[in-house]
């Protein structure tokens, strides 16, 4: 499998990018709320509140433009993206996606080959993740994110459906199994069989050993 599929997570127009360069991060997007617990801005007019709003803007206009430098056409956040770095990356036809859990972000770096950021100072440095397609799609009544074609295939995602919960936590245990299974053989390769094989050699031997013994008195 060359697909790997992530949870339901909020995303924008575009719904699907070909020949995708991915920046991955976990930066804040919403710097119009003053994040210091219990601070507070006075103001004599709502002139001055108009300004620090403005003021605000432009510094998140400053840092979409760092992020829009890096040269992605696919930004991929750990938290949440408010609405006007949205409309900045929609108007360049950048596909944003946000609230991806860690270990989304962990298996995304891993699965695109890419790097996790949090400053965007230095694009030189950053290694953009890639892959051939990533789209919006519909699986059921669910919305989930597909890359396709990624760069490194460290990683992959299989897609259980099922007619009720029980069957699919049935499947899931049998495919974990399976997966632990293999995992354990590629790290140790020698295997011990069970499952009766011991007795059945035994058996088979001592069988052999009769007929042995039969056509020697026969003799």
């Amino acid at each position: 499998m060359d697909s790997f599929w992530t949870n339901p997570l909020a995303s924008v127009n575009p719904k699907k990018v070909t020949n995708a360069k991915i920046l991955i991060a976990n930066t804040s997007m919403d710097t119009d709320k003053i994040k210091i617990y219990g601070s507070r801005v006075k103001v004599d007019s709502m002139t001055k509140v108009a300004e620090i709003e403005e003021a605000e803007k432009n510094k998140m206009r400053q840092k979409c433009d760092k992020i829009m430098n890096h040269g992605c056409n696919v930004f991929i956040n750990r938290q949440l993206i408010y609405n006007l770095p949205e409309t900045i990356f929609a108007e360049k036809g950048i596909m944003a996606i946000e609230h991806a859990d860690f270990d989304g972000v962990e298996r995304l770096a891993a699965v695109t080959g890419g790097d996790v950021v949090s400053t965007f100072d230095h694009p030189e440095l950053v290694t953009l993740g890639e892959c051939a397609v990533v789209e919006e799609i519909m699986i059921g009544e669910d919305k989930v994110i597909r890359l396709g074609g990624c760069k490194s295939g460290e990683a992959c995602s299989i897609v259980l459906r099922g007619a009720s919960s029980h069957v699919l936590d049935e499947a899931e245990r049998s495919l974990h199994d399976a997966l632990c299974i293999l995992q354990a053989t590629v790290q140790e390769p020698r295997s011990i069989c069970s499952g009766g094989c011991t007795e059945t050699l035994m058996a088979q031997y001592r069988r052999h050993i009769n007929i042995i013994s039969r056509q020697s008195t026969v003799k």
